[in-house]
């Protein structure tokens, strides 16, 4: 058998494929093998690791946006979030299949987030987690157990975070520029920023750290107070969701009749209305021939049954999703409104958190209006329901009288009850409105409900009659009553959508305060200008570039990746803090310096003259690193090198490398005072040949790396932490010998030096193989 040893065997190719659309964005899911793509058209792609096969599409829309700025998985990898600058929405999507399960607006486009999960043990939340997660909905059961935060970061210093990535706790301010980077420690003690100030045709990048005590100190009620939060928000989606397909059912009822009528009201010659010729069949009982064409012609009797059964059909749907929905939905608003009422009551716990008692109070009443005005929404439709069978019944019987067919007696039978129903129905639903509901009803309305489902301030057009209701009178006298904070307001005269409205602007403010007050107690602890970027690159491109965070669980310290220019090379830097900030730490910034690199069992040594192009953390113990060999020719100048942090931070001589300038000046100023520790590489690193790489990400629990190439169309997947070395199946060299056809070795599999001095062992085994090479490098010396 021949072996031909590689002179990487630790990173195997599991994948390349060549993109239609230039790639902006790329991140690994943190617990599958699956990663999230986003490119210029605007496209969110999930990809699987296996041959790199599309998993879905999730495609641009006028709703959603176009231009995706950014990608974060929730630590457990089962939804996906991501920016989109045009509409400034932030939509998360669920892995499974490309739908939006929620989304919410911010005021500024973003540029990056993070999604982070608490790690900290708490015996009082255990106990809470235990009894509160039973029952919850479907949107808020997708969530973990444990507290997780999207920390979203734009322009003009925007910081937010969203608990559960669904309904914000806190809005940091006091922080210039855009943000480039940011991390929130999973210790809740500390979030990392790094911003960029343009001016003059350059940046100033800085790093930023931020106290977060007060999320740290009040975790257990930071976790309740949020889990409430985010059940209010997924609530008030679905009534939302409720009113629109109510909407929906009634405009299906406009649809279908003016659909009946229009030929009829453009072919008719009289100048009666629709509403006096019915009319004038109900007290008559003979219809115009324009009637009489339309009723026998156009809608024949079975297309009136099978009209009335549809439109029964939807005020049925309409009734439903009020009882099943509306009501429902509105009722457990309330009751969590009251548990937070009740939570802000101890002010010893929530009162440093900004929950108010008060503004909660007047947030419960609201939806209690909300409430009221459903209730009355119901009767309407249950009135309007008994006027609609009513008329349809009796227009039935009139059709069956014009064709002279047989009428059932129970039909024919007609009370005075059922005659005001049926007058009823031609007063209320016959009005010709043309302006009415956007041309929608042109000829037939269903005002009575409709205008409840109005988005519009007006009042209604028809309120329902209070004329002899004994409750209401009763209220309008009793001055003490009528002022009771135990009664819930009512609006007789408003639409559902106003009241509706009306309570999301209330209840937004009740829970915008903890916000505030969690976000202001944010305070700025460390400032690190770090250098001036004067690279000229477009913003998509950007996207890419350093500076990279990290949070290293275990150890508790934020890392940051960056590089600085020297001598026209990009130097890699690492700064690390502690996540407490009262805490130091050694070795707090270092640089890289990236010596030789040895191929595996030739001991060839490959030394150049490295740049940095991209690094990210691959997992806490290790950084996976693109360089550029700035006098390798093109084709062979790229390496993909893992970098162990335990070389870099050897406790042996951690005295030596030290930082002896100061962290208020500039770091690309004082360059001779950053410690810099040259790296020689054995292993852990490979050659990639045929690919101008650029960018890669890493996911280390997964065991993978994704390398993009300065095009943003080529990518190449590896698998990082393979040791089998390749080999050549004795069978197919004798089937190649036999043939006389030249075996050509994958430059991927076989270094060059390899190539021109093969072992002495393959040579005398088949000395009839022939393996094309090109001629080695003038890098290699031995």
């Amino acid at each position: 058998m021949l072996r031909f040893p590689t002179c990487f065997p630790s990173f195997r190719v599991v994948g390349e494929k060549q993109l239609p659309q230039e790639i902006i964005f790329l991140v690994w899911s943190p617990k599958r093998d699956l990663i999230a793509l986003a490119n210029t058209a605007g496209e969110v792609l999930l990809h699987r690791l296996a041959s790199f096969h599309r998993v879905w599409s999730f495609p641009p829309n006028e709703n959603t946006g176009k231009e995706v700025t950014c990608l974060a998985w929730r630590p457990d990898g089962k939804l996906l979030a991501f920016a989109l600058a045009d509409t400034k929405k932030i939509v998360l999507c669920d892995v499974e299949k490309p739908e939006s399960l929620h989304s919410f607006s911010v005021e500024a486009p973003v540029s990056c987030m993070h999604w982070m999960e608490v790690t900290v043990e708490s015996s009082v939340l255990t106990s809470f987690y235990n009894f509160y997660f039973f029952g919850v909905n479907l949107l808020v059961a997708l969530f973990l157990n444990r507290l997780n935060i999207l920390v979203l970061g734009g322009s003009s210093g925007f910081i937010e975070l969203y608990a559960y990535g669904m309904f914000k706790i806190a809005r940091v301010t006091g922080i210039a520029g855009t943000c480039l980077a940011l991390c929130l420690s999973s210790d809740l003690k500390s979030l990392s920023v790094v911003t960029e100030v343009s001016s003059s045709g350059a940046s100033e990048v800085s790093y930023f750290q931020l106290e977060t005590n007060l999320l740290y100190s009040f975790l257990p009620e930071v976790t309740r107070m949020a889990r409430k939060f985010t059940h209010i928000s997924a609530l008030l989606q679905y009534i939302n969701l409720s009113l629109t397909c109510m909407c929906e059912a009634w405009e299906e009822i406009l649809m279908q009749m003016d659909s009946r009528l229009t030929k009829f009201v453009q072919e008719k010659n009289t100048t009666t209305s629709v509403q006096d010729e019915f009319m004038h069949l109900l007290l008559w009982g003979k219809a115009s021939a324009e009637l009489q064409t339309l009723l026998m012609n156009q809608l024949t009797v079975k297309g009136l049954k099978k009209l009335g059964q549809s439109i029964e059909s939807s005020y049925s749907s309409i009734q439903k999703l009020v009882i099943s929905h509306l009501q429902s939905g509105s009722e457990s608003l309330l009751y969590h409104l009251s548990e937070l009422k009740g939570m802000a009551s101890w002010k010893q716990k929530y009162e440093p958190l900004g929950l108010d008692a008060a503004g909660i109070e007047d947030a419960i009443t609201a939806v209690g209006s909300f409430i009221l005005k459903a209730n009355e929404l119901l009767q309407v439709i249950d009135s309007s329901m008994k006027n609609f069978k009513a008329f349809f019944r009796w227009l039935y019987v009139a059709m069956l009288r014009m064709t002279e067919d047989h009428v059932l007696p129970e039909l024919n039978k007609m009370t005075q009850k059922d005659i005001t129903f049926v007058a009823e129905f031609l007063t209320e639903h016959f009005n010709e409105a043309p302006d009415l509901y956007n041309r929608k009803g042109k000829y037939f309305n269903v005002e009575r409900v409709g205008q409840y489902l109005k988005d519009e301030d007006d009042d209604l057009v028809s309120p329902p009659n209070k004329e002899g209701n004994q409750w209401y009178d009763f209220l309008q006298k009793s001055s003490h009553l009528k002022e009771s904070p135990l009664l819930f307001p009512y609006y007789p005269r408003k639409s559902l959508h106003f009241v509706k409205r009306r309570m999301e602007k209330i209840i937004d403010q009740c829970l915008q305060k903890p916000a505030d007050v969690i976000g202001k107690s944010m305070n700025q602890a460390i400032c690190i200008p770090l250098y001036r970027d004067t690279r000229s690159e477009d913003s998509t491109r950007r996207l890419f570039k350093f500076p990279f965070l990290w949070n290293n669980k275990t150890s508790n310290l934020h890392y940051l990746l960056f590089t600085i220019l020297e001598d026209s090379l990009y130097k890699m830097c690492i700064l690390r803090r502690h996540t407490d900030i009262s805490q130091s730490v050694s070795n707090g910034l270092i640089a890289i310096k990236f010596g030789s690199f040895t191929y595996a069992t030739t001991e060839k040594v490959r030394r150049s003259i490295y740049s940095c192009l991209d690094a990210q953390f691959y997992d806490d113990e290790t950084v996976t690193v693109v360089l550029k060999d700035t006098v390798g020719r093109e084709g062979r100048d790229r390496l993909l090198v893992q970098l162990p942090l335990s070389l870099v931070y050897n406790s042996e001589d951690s005295a030596d490398y030290q930082f002896t300038g100061t962290y208020s000046t500039r770091l690309d100023e004082q360059c001779s005072a950053i410690p810099t520790r040259t790296m020689h590489f054995e292993k852990h690193w490979r050659l990639l040949e045929s690919m101008k790489a650029q960018y890669v990400a890493g996911n280390g629990f997964r065991k993978v790396s994704c390398v993009l190439s300065s095009n943003l169309r080529h990518v190449r997947v590896f698998e990082m932490d393979i040791d089998d070395e390749w080999e050549l199946d004795e069978s197919s060299d004798e089937e190649e010998a036999a043939s006389d056809k030249p075996v050509k070795i994958k430059e991927e599999v076989l270094s060059e030096s390899e190539a021109e001095n093969p072992p002495s062992g393959a040579a005398a085994l088949a000395p009839e193989i022939v393996i094309k090479v090109e001629k080695l490098d003038p890098e290699l010396d031995s």
